[in-house]
């Protein structure tokens, strides 16, 4: 093993993302190697790449190359979801030196015999069949909070996603270890824990256990403030589980992130989607009868193949009737072996690039009536320890971002402030209670 060397993370795409690098990160520092940042001249490079849309995999490239600028010696491993769709593709990039799937990616220290340049990349890449265990991992390094991967893969297969050819099938730990993950968090300094996975409210494969039972058991973990569920699909959004972190809780925060992707029924159907639009206004108007102050995030996908301007007008007008707070956006993207490219009629993209824009200005109206509705109300404050030009930010349980002088003080800890106003950036002022 070769020990005392430098090795140099970089995270594209999600939180389960990062929650896997900073796993990964912790088994190199245990056998012996520096984490050090990336322009610091590390020996070793590891890229962990997303796959979701192309731009993520420009930025591949563009990592490597950089790379090789900082240190032409230095070593280049690849892994995450673009290193077991597209293989060969990044061993064709200069500079790469090993390429990792879905199922070797946490065995990467293994890998490391030598630490020099190789002249033909190394791939280490099973079929995504092959891929059936699941590994936990949490993120530490902010000491604010913490990423919990509760779940992997995916058994949907929506037309235009990669997903589940990336991570492969749904799979989870126990209830029982997931809860001693937390635990293992709420040792460190860490106020509050993200549930994040691929399809977490899938929560369960392979036993009788469930998302909602899952919750029951982390609100019981004493030593984290707060729980926040990452992204969750309408159709395992059960009631119970709405009204169990919404009235019942003492961890569970009111905010939830639920995709929508369409508006239309027809689209729907067509993205293979579990749900139409009326069980999606359902699920809103539950989580709204509970806790008016919820925060709900949607993500939609606009031009689609087949998205007609009345499909998409549904979709803006299905959005505006929403209480939801506020939307990410996705522009659509051709990705190989998926479905929807199959399709035929695709939407030219200076239509997708001008939807994105509507969308986008849909988003930032819906958050700024969400902020305005929350002007006045007394809330408690998670600040962060970054000093931003003489600014410190947090979140309200309902995430809502918050602006304060720097006070070093502050830095991780609970403030009861009452909402002020909200600045020229859209960012809430409180004053202090």
């Amino acid at each position: 093993m070769i020990q005392y060397k430098k090795v140099a993370f970089y995270t594209l795409g999600c939180k389960l993302n990062f929650s896997e690098t900073s796993t990964i990160g912790r088994s190199f520092q245990e056998a012996g190697y520096a984490k050090v940042d990336y322009d610091a001249d590390p020996d070793i490079f590891v890229i962990n790449t997303c796959s979701v849309t192309e731009n993520a995999d420009k930025k591949c490239k563009q990592l490597v190359k950089r790379a090789m600028k900082i240190n032409p010696n230095g070593f280049v491993a690849i892994i995450g979801c673009f290193a077991q769709l597209k293989p060969e593709s990044i061993a064709a990039i200069p500079g790469v030196d090993i390429v990792l799937g879905a199922n070797e990616k946490f065995n990467i220290i293994e890998h490391l015999e030598s630490l020099e340049k190789n002249e033909k990349t190394i791939i280490s890449n099973e079929r995504i069949k092959e891929t059936k265990d699941f590994v936990p991992a949490f993120s530490i390094g902010d000491r604010t909070r913490s990423f919990l991967k509760i779940q992997d893969g995916c058994d949907y297969f929506c037309t235009f996603c990669t997903i589940p050819l990336a991570r492969g099938k749904s799979r989870n730990a126990s209830i029982a270890n997931t809860v001693k993950q937390a635990e293992e968090i709420a040792q460190t300094e860490i106020k509050e824990v993200v549930l994040t996975g691929v399809n977490i409210g899938d929560f369960g494969q392979g036993n009788d256990e469930n998302f909602y039972q899952l919750v029951q058991e982390l609100d019981k973990v004493k030593g984290v403030d707060r729980f926040r569920i990452s992204s969750i699909e309408p159709n395992l959004l059960s009631d119970e589980i709405i009204s169990f972190t919404l009235t019942k809780s003492n961890r569970f925060v009111p905010h939830f992130h639920i995709p929508l992707q369409s508006g239309s029924n027809k689209l729907l159907k067509v993205m293979r989607r579990k749900y139409e639009r009326e069980l999606f206004a359902d699920r809103i108007k539950t989580i709204k009868k509970y806790r008016p102050d919820a925060c709900i995030g949607v993500d939609v996908i606009v031009g689609f193949p087949g998205e007609t301007n009345e499909d998409f007008m549904e979709t803006v007008d299905f959005l505006k009737a929403l209480e939801v707070s506020y939307l990410h956006v996705f522009t659509y993207s051709e990705r190989a072996n998926t479905t929807a490219i199959k399709l035929g009629d695709s939407v030219p993209m200076h239509i997708r690039k001008e939807r994105s824009k509507q969308l986008h200005l849909l988003s930032y109206k819906k958050k700024r009536a969400f902020y305005e509705a929350n002007v006045g109300r007394a809330e408690t404050v998670l600040f962060e320890n970054e000093d931003n030009e003489g600014f410190m930010y947090g979140f309200t349980s309902n995430y809502v971002k918050i602006k304060t002088a720097y006070n070093a003080e502050l830095a991780n800890t609970f403030s009861k402030i009452t909402m002020s106003e909200i600045d020229r950036d859209g960012i809430m002022k409180c004053t202090f209670n």
